[in-house]
């Protein structure tokens, strides 16, 4: 029997890219929003998660905030002096590192702190972060766990088992140890016990003024500036085709 035509194999892991046109469109909405607004504000994110990303959102709805490739938004305000959109633009370029967003608005300085400053909300650390205190298991019935979490609780490493249906840790169990990189096991484990050790933080890290042109660094952290320059490079490194599409 001869094979049909219409029997092709389609690849489902096939994705399309955004491409150039995407970000032609980001730089464009950028360009028009600092002709719009009065100020524009460089955020570092700290713990980022997208929940928390969205409660800011909603709160400055009356404001603009972008986070896209940080190479891309370096373009739309210009790199150095002879490409910048605006005056002292390029200023802003230096602190477009790590997780950072771009928020445009007509809110003086000390508003957009005091919000800020106030919004900051306790999650549970993801598997990369550092522990914050440590975290040791007496040994005991675990009867916040039902019977059927106990192999997933011996598979995350704890030496449990079960005693009359009741979830027993055998022996005493340090999770982890303060200033620890923490592994998938241990945030997991962390996470089942109630332990929040992630802080959802937005800093304010520069300011650049439209109606006068001012740039100004509010914040000067070194060690978040060197963590920033690593991930940056580690984007670079895990994205090299970025490089070789031109804007």
């Amino acid at each position: 029997m001869p094979k049909s035509k219409r029997d092709k194999k389609v690849s489902l892991t096939k994705t399309t890219k955004k491409g150039l046109a995407v970000k032609q469109n980001l730089i464009e909405e950028l360009r028009k929003c600092v002709d719009t607004y009065k100020y524009l504000f460089v955020l570092s994110v700290g713990n980022m998660r997208n929940q928390k990303l969205k409660d800011v959102r909603n709160a400055w709805k009356h404001s603009r905030l972008f986070f896209g490739k940080n190479k891309v938004m370096a373009v739309a305000l210009g790199r150095g002096p002879s490409d910048e959109y605006k005056d002292n633009l390029h200023q802003l370029c230096k602190c477009l590192k790590g997780e950072v967003g771009l928020l445009f608005t007509d809110r003086t300085q000390e508003e957009v702190k005091e919000w800020f400053d106030k919004f900051q909300e306790i999650d549970f650390a993801r598997a990369g972060t550092k522990a914050t205190f440590s975290v040791a298991l007496d040994a005991g019935p675990l009867e916040q766990f039902t019977h059927s979490m106990e192999p997933q609780l011996r598979q995350l490493g704890l030496p449990t088992a079960l005693k009359k249906g009741v979830v027993t840790l055998l022996s005493d169990y340090e999770v982890c140890k303060d200033k620890d990189t923490l592994t998938p096991e241990q945030a997991r484990l962390l996470k089942l016990f109630g332990y929040q050790m992630a802080e959802f933080k937005v800093t304010l890290k520069a300011m650049w003024s439209a109606e006068t042109g001012e740039f100004q660094k509010l914040s000067a952290n070194k060690e978040n500036d060197a963590e920033e320059e690593m991930e940056e490079e580690d984007d670079e490194e895990a994205e090299p085709e970025e490089e070789e599409e031109k804007i």
